[in-house]
C-alpha cells in the first residue's frame, strides 16, 4: 500500500466520487477535483466564499459546494467545467443542502427549517415543501431513487410526506405516533420506513410505502430509549442501538426482537477475540539519528508505533463513568454498521470509548473485540468486502477483516514513508503485520 504526498484541506472536506474516479477535496473556497488513479488535478473551481459542504451527484457528472454563511450554493460540472449554477436563497438563509437521486435536482433547507426548496437544473424550476423538521434525520430516499420520504412537524404533531422524486408529488401523507419524531430511514428494498421516537420516548415503527403502520416496537419504558439505528443491507435486519447499552436486532418477518446483544465491561468467553492495541518501540539504527530531531518528531507519539496483541480471557475493558447530571451523557450504542454482505456488525459503546464490538450476524453471537489505546471516533466499513477501517484521531487507521487486524501508520508532513510498501500476505495477523495505507492525509 503507498502514500500520496500530504495534501492541504480545509473543513475536513475530502469525499470520492459515487464511481471511485474522482477525489474532491477543499481548500477555503477552492474545489479541487483529482483523479483517483494518477493523483493529478483535473479541475480547479473557484467559489465565492469558502465553503462548508460539498457534495457528488449520484452519477458523479457535478458537484455541489454549500456556503451556509452566505445562503449560497454553486454547481460545478465535471464534462463542462466552463458550466456553473448559482442559487441564492437569499433571506431565507441555507441550513442543509443535498442532491436528489436523479442529479438533477438540488433540496436547500431554509433557516429555521421553514422549508425546502427544491431546485431543477433541468427547467430551473422551483417547488417548495413546507414544514420540514429539524431533527436527527429527517430526510431519506429510497435507494431506487423514485421515493423521497421527509419529516414534518406541523400543529405540535410528528408527520411523514412521501413524495415522487420524478414530479415531486405528494404520495402519502400520514401521522406518526411519535412524541417527538427523530429519525426515518428507508429499508434498502424501499418497502419497508422506519421511524424512531426521541431518546425519552423508546419507540420505533414500521411503515409499509402507503403509509401502513406494519409494527411498532417497545423494549422498555422510564428510561432513555433509542440511541442509533441501522438497516442491514439486505433488508432482512434492523439493529436498534440504546442508551442501556444493548444492540436489538428485529427481524423483517414478524419485526420481533430476534436476539440482543450486550456490551460487558468484562469478556470472559474464551471463544471471543480480543485485540488489544500495544505500543510498539522503533527500532533506531545508529546512522538514522539526526541532531536536533525534526520537528515533526519533537511530539511524545509522533513516531510511536502499535500492533495488535490477542488478550486471554478474562478481559477487563476500559470503561468511561458518565455525568449523570448532563445532557448527553456517554452512555450507551453511540454508533453501529453492517458489513455489505451483511454477515457482521460492528458497534461502539460509548462508555467503552477505546473499544469496538464486532457480531456475527449469521450466528447472533460476539465475534471480536478491538481495544484501542485511544478513544474511537469513527469506523466505516469496506464497500466492496468485510473489511473495516477504524479512526481514534491520531496518526493511525486501523484495518479488521476476518483474517485479523493491522494498525497502520499513516505518514503526516515532514515523516518519510519508502513508496511501494505493501504487506507480504493477504492474511494479516494480530501482532506480527504493522503495514501502510493507501491514503490522503489532510492539514
Amino acid at each position: 500500500m503507498n502514500f500520496s504526498e500530504v495534501f492541504k484541506l480545509s473543513g475536513l472536506l475530502c469525499k470520492f466520487s459515487p464511481d471511485g474516479k474522482y477525489l474532491a477535496s477543499c481548500v477555503q473556497y477552492r474545489l479541487v477535483v483529482r483523479d483517483v488513479n494518477t493523483l493529478q488535478i483535473l479541475q480547479l473551481y473557484t467559489c465565492l466564499d469558502q465553503i462548508q459542504h460539498i457534495e457528488w451527484s449520484a452519477d458523479s457528472l457535478f458537484i455541489l459546494c454549500a456556503m451556509y454563511k452566505r445562503g449560497l450554493v454553486q454547481v460545478w460540472s465535471l464534462e463542462q467545467p466552463e458550466w456553473h449554477c448559482r442559487i441564492d436563497e437569499g433571506s431565507a438563509g441555507l441550513v442543509a443542502s443535498c442532491w436528489s437521486p436523479d442529479g438533477r435536482h438540488i433540496l436547500n433547507t431554509t433557516e429555521f427549517h421553514l422549508r425546502i426548496t427544491v431546485w431543477s437544473l433541468c427547467t430551473k424550476s422551483v417547488s417548495y415543501i413546507k414544514y420540514p423538521k429539524a431533527c436527527q434525520q429527517g430526510i431519506t430516499f429510497t435507494r431506487d431513487g423514485r421515493y423521497m420520504a421527509l419529516a414534518e412537524r406541523r400543529d405540535c404533531k410528528d408527520y411523514v410526506s412521501v413524495f415522487v422524486c420524478s414530479d415531486w408529488q405528494l404520495l402519502r401523507h400520514f401521522d406518526t405516533d411519535t412524541q417527538d419524531l427523530a429519525g426515518i430511514e428507508w429499508a434498502p428494498n424501499g418497502c419497508v420506513l422506519a421511524v424512531w421516537d426521541t431518546c425519552l420516548e423508546y419507540k420505533v415503527l414500521l411503515y409499509s410505502l402507503d403509509g401502513r403502520l406494519l409494527s411498532a416496537y417497545c423494549a422498555y419504558e422510564w428510561s432513555l430509549g433509542i440511541k442509533s439505528v441501522a438497516w442491514s443491507p439486505s433488508s432482512q435486519f434492523l439493529a436498534v442501538g440504546s442508551y442501556d447499552g444493548k444492540v436489538r436486532i428485529l427481524n423483517h418477518v414478524t419485526w420481533k426482537m430476534i436476539t440482543d446483544f450486550e456490551h460487558p465491561a468484562t469478556i470472559t468467553n474464551p471463544k471471543i477475540v480480543v485485540y488489544k492495541e500495544a505500543e510498539k518501540s522503533p527500532r533506531l539504527a545508529l546512522g538514522s539519528l539526526a541532531f536536533p530531531p525534526p520537528r515533526a518528531a519533537a511530539g511524545p507519539l509522533a513516531s510511536t508505533e502499535s500492533k495488535y496483541e490477542i488478550a486471554s480471557v478474562p478481559v477487563a475493558l476500559q470503561t468511561l463513568k458518565p455525568v449523570a447530571d448532563r445532557a448527553n451523557p456517554k452512555i450507551g450504542i453511540g454508533a453501529l454498521a453492517f458489513s455489505p454482505d451483511s454477515y457482521f456488525l460492528a458497534t461502539r459503546n460509548d462508555n467503552v470509548p477505546n473499544a469496538i464490538w464486532i457480531w456475527d450476524i449469521q450466528k447472533l453471537r460476539l465475534f471480536v473485540v478491538l481495544e484501542q489505546l485511544s478513544p474511537v471516533r469513527s469506523f466505516q466499513w469496506d464497500p466492496q468486502q468485510p473489511r473495516l477501517a477504524i479512526c481514534t484521531g491520531g496518526s493511525k487507521v486501523y484495518l479488521w477483516s476476518p483474517a485479523g487486524c493491522v494498525s497502520v501508520q499513516v505518514p503526516g508532513e515532514g515523516e518519510h514513508c519508502p513508496l511501494g510498501g505493501t504487506l507480504a500476505n493477504e492474511r494479516l495477523s494480530a501482532d506480527t503485520h504493522h503495514g501502510s495505507f493507501g491514503a490522503l492525509s489532510g492539514t
